[in-house]
């Protein structure tokens, strides 16, 4: 079984991507996060998104600063006929962005394109990380070249049903932040260097659990295509993270604390009594 691969010297990783950017690029970022979004978001995005209602205002201003730069910087494509609307790109960007709150950094710097399928769709792509819904049909993907691929219905319904712990947009996305330090294996930039330890200790740990239960045939409060490798593994944790935070805290609390610490967030307050 593969451990998880640690990376500790991309710790500088996302400082050099600060170092390279333009001092426009700089000036227009900081701009951005602090401007108004428009108001056509918050009435679209309590229909798509309604957890949002729950957010706190300094989560929501957050939120829409990181947005307002991804929009400006990440190109939308429809994809099988598909039209890109303002509630895709707003839908998408919002719970893109979810996964930056509390967070210093970038948003997604390698992430250039996102490809948006009206339904589930056939991959012509070979070793990319996506989910699939069980009869060869994808229901996103995450290259290393820079694209997320993405079924919108997928993301409606995981943007609507909050607490079933199915997101494909977390998912993938979770992917794109894993991406980030060169390689897909469920260790993604931390803080420090000596939280790597730790953070491999729990992953391995929780990881070799789910893979046990799975072929026991045993629920876990993950879904089971976490056992599949490493990488599923964060991402489907980070699944559950956001959608079922009560849970996840209750049956696994070391590994709820680790993404705890890295998403800089404590999706419990956000969810419904």
């Amino acid at each position: 079984m593969s451990p998880l691969i640690l990376l500790p010297l991309v710790l500088c990783a996302a400082a050099a991507v600060l170092m390279g950017l333009s001092l426009a690029r700089r000036r227009n970022r900081k701009k951005l996060l602090t401007s108004p979004p428009p108001t056509s978001w918050m009435p679209l995005l309590k229909t798509t998104l309604p957890m949002i209602a729950r957010m706190s205002e300094e989560h929501k201003h957050q939120l829409f600063g990181f947005m307002q730069i991804f929009l400006a910087e990440k190109e939308f494509e429809g994809c099988g006929g598909l039209d890109i609307t303002e509630e895709i790109k707003v839908t998408i960007a919002a719970q893109a962005c979810m996964l930056l709150l509390g967070r210093e950094g970038t948003v997604y710097p390698k992430l250039k394109t996102i490809l948006v399928y009206p339904h589930t769709y056939k991959s012509g792509q070979k070793g990319v990380f996506g989910g699939d819904n069980g009869d060869g049909e994808r229901l996103g993907e995450s290259w290393s070249s820079g694209v997320v691929v993405l079924s919108w219905n997928s993301v409606k319904g995981g943007a609507r049903n909050f607490e079933d712990g199915q997101n494909v947009t977390f998912h993938e996305f979770a992917h794109q932040l894993d991406q980030e330090s060169g390689a897909t294996d469920g260790a993604p930039i931390l803080e420090e260097r000596s939280a790597y330890a730790t953070w491999a200790h729990v992953f391995n740990h929780e990881y070799d659990a789910l893979v046990d239960s799975t072929r026991r045939g045993k629920k876990d409060t993950m879904d089971r295509y976490g056992a599949t490798n490493p990488a599923e593994f964060f991402a489907v944790a980070t699944e559950t993270f956001f959608e079922k935070p009560r849970q996840l805290k209750d049956k696994h609390p070391e590994l709820f604390e680790e993404l705890q610490y890295y998403y800089k967030v404590d999706p419990t307050d956000w969810v419904e009594s």
